[in-house]
């Protein structure tokens, strides 16, 4: 479980971080090569991802939706400075309890 959890998170910082280079590149007029770091980043975040051991793709990348929307959460917050609110954390502890009903839901 540390493991999938932990393949979680590293796709999520690459998936964020290079989404968040791109933007920088795009939006706010930084060097081209903070574009190109990005998309490798993005690149990373897939193969990352792929090393999943749970053996449904959908319900991988369904679950990693989640866990993504709580990374953004703290990214936002410690990247962007733009404190999380109350209904920020609410939102992002419902959407981890769906992925352990996903995840570990018992199977018949």
């Amino acid at each position: 479980m540390f493991y999938g959890i932990l393949l979680f998170i590293c796709a999520g910082a690459a998936e964020i971080g290079g989404g968040y280079l791109i933007w920088l590149w795009l939006r706010e007029g930084k060097p081209s090569y903070l574009g190109l770091l990005g998309g490798i980043a993005l690149a990373l975040y897939g193969v990352i991802a792929a090393f999943q051991t749970f053996p449904s793709f959908g319900r991988v990348y369904a679950a990693y939706g989640g866990v993504f929307i709580v990374l953004a959460v703290i990214w936002g917050w410690l990247v962007d400075k733009k404190t999380p609110d109350l209904y920020d954390w609410i939102g992002a502890a419902i959407c981890l309890a769906g992925v352990s009903v996903m995840l570990w839901a018992p199977r018949g």
